[in-house]
């Protein structure tokens, strides 16, 4: 995924945006995916003359924002996904009650 928004964002002069105006916009997409989520799972429903968008596409665009910050800055992703697994797997490996295996008590 961040080779394919390099390439997208590769073919415009402007590139990426400054990490600061990332910031910013990646706070403007999380607003648009809590409206949306207030809407499907709260007590605001959408007045009729609203878009019809969808929790979906809101995440979709902060994953572009992300994949964006992340290559503007040259973080790998992948490395840094595992990273946080490695951190959750063992600081966090008792942390949850694990849902029990079938036949174990």
């Amino acid at each position: 995924m961040q080779r394919e928004v390099d390439a997208y964002i590769s073919q415009f002069k402007e590139g990426y945006f400054s990490p600061l105006a990332l910031m910013a916009r990646l706070t403007e997409e999380a607003g648009e995916l809590a409206r949306e989520v207030n809407h499907a799972y709260g007590e605001k429903p959408k007045k009729p003359e609203e878009e019809d968008n969808s929790i979906a596409l809101e995440l979709g665009d902060l994953l572009f924002i992300l994949l964006c910050f992340a290559n503007s800055l040259g973080i790998d992703l992948t490395k840094a996904h595992d990273e946080v697994m490695h951190k959750f797997n063992t600081r966090d490996a008792d942390r949850w009650t694990r849902i029990d295996k079938e036949g174990e008590v």
